[in-house]
């Protein structure tokens, strides 16, 4: 379906549709779409799934304006978005990109917040010098988008080490990634890192010991960078829980399916 908001930007949901007591609401990451969470659905009986396409990715728009990108906009979104479905408390479950707008609207709309699920996702940089750095780096990439294409990008994205272990998957799965990757819109993805990159979002390193809704933690063994950072996250949160997936890297939802499907209906139906 799709959802048009405040400013006539139209959003494509996939909602189960199912009555039930608990709503889980799916964020990607940067570059997907809906269609990463393909299959989840089969874990989560008796809950109603929603799946976005979040700005500038899938089948949702991809304004040209770059300010409507920032975390504060999108947040604006998801409680738009929430409104004119009819939810008042949901389980978040974002991955890396999606993660980290999960956590940023946890910590701006804790009452409607029934619990997060960050995969493989961070509270932002610690610093102003990280941050800056990171900006100029986010917005070389998304002029690389615009000169080079989306297929150029991919190409180069698909060979960054975050991804290696992706290398291991069955050739369907690389293709299907692959085509989920290339469907997007160039405007939509450099948008996307301009304003919802790592050095653009908030900080929330020194609120994470406010939470007091459950949170999950899931990062893969193979990915250390993020197992360091979920780590430091598990220490801060009071009673979060971090499930280290072993021999998976970034994407576990991808790499181990039905491991990730198993601990998540855990956690949203205990």
């Amino acid at each position: 379906m799709r959802l048009t908001l405040r400013d006539g930007v139209q959003y494509e949901v996939e909602d189960s549709g199912t009555a039930a007591e608990k709503t889980a609401v799916f964020l990607h990451g940067f570059t997907g779409s809906a269609n990463t969470w393909d299959g989840i659905d089969e874990h989560l009986q008796g809950v109603r799934v929603i799946k976005l396409n979040l700005l500038g990715h899938g089948q949702t728009d991809s304004p040209p304006d770059k300010r409507r990108y920032t975390t504060e906009e999108q947040i604006a979104d998801l409680v738009e978005i929430f409104e004119q479905l009819k939810l008042k408390t949901v389980y978040l479950v974002g991955y890396s990109m999606g993660g980290r707008l999960a956590l940023s609207f946890g910590m701006t709309h804790p009452g409607r917040v029934a619990g997060l699920v960050l995969e493989s996702s961070s509270p932002g940089l610690q610093t102003q010098e990280e941050r800056k750095s990171r900006i100029i780096h986010d917005c070389r990439l998304g002029e690389r988008i615009i000169n080079e294409g989306v297929e150029s990008f991919v190409d180069y994205w698909e060979a960054i080490p975050l991804f290696a272990s992706q290398l291991s998957l069955d050739e369907p799965v690389r293709k299907k990634i692959r085509e989920e990757r290339l469907s997007n819109n160039p405007l939509g993805l450099a948008g996307s890192l301009a304003g919802m990159g790592t050095g653009s979002q908030p900080s929330w390193w020194d609120k994470l010991d406010e939470i007091t809704y459950p949170v999950l933690l899931i990062a893969g063994g193979l990915d250390q960078k993020f197992v360091a950072i979920n780590q430091s996250m598990y220490r801060k949160i009071p009673g979060s829980r971090l499930v280290i997936a072993e021999q998976t890297g970034h994407a576990v939802h991808v790499e181990a399916p039905d491991f990730f499907g198993k601990i998540v209906s855990e956690f949203i139906l205990m």
